[in-house]
């Protein structure tokens, strides 16, 4: 019967270990220089300004500067893009609008 010996096996392996070994070339390489230069150092903290408590106003004045400015309905209508007067005021969301129906187009 033929049986496998591990003997031949060990034998290629640390010859083909030799060989790869001994066709490295040391000659191409560089030499490291003995110094490197000083890379510059940027702290990531470097422009770092802490955090102030500020002072919280009283609910009560807080409470007149709004009731003073038109209460919540005019804040509503500042975050909806609306004058005093209630119309439309240039800025976010025109180029949106649908243009009006013309005479035509009625059916």
């Amino acid at each position: 019967m033929f049986t496998l010996s591990p003997a031949p096996w060990l034998a290629c392996l640390t010859t083909f270990v030799a060989l790869t070994a001994g066709a490295q070339n040391s000659h191409g390489t560089t030499p490291v220089p003995s110094q490197t230069p000083a890379l510059p150092y940027n702290s990531a903290m470097e422009g770092y300004k802490a955090l102030s408590d500020e002072k919280p106003i009283p609910w009560r004045a807080a409470n007149t500067t709004v009731e003073q400015r038109g209460g919540w309905r005019a804040y509503a209508k500042e975050a909806a893009g609306e004058d005093a007067a209630g119309t439309p005021s240039a800025g976010h969301g025109q180029g949106h609008a649908m243009p009006a129906p013309t005479a035509k187009e009625k059916p």
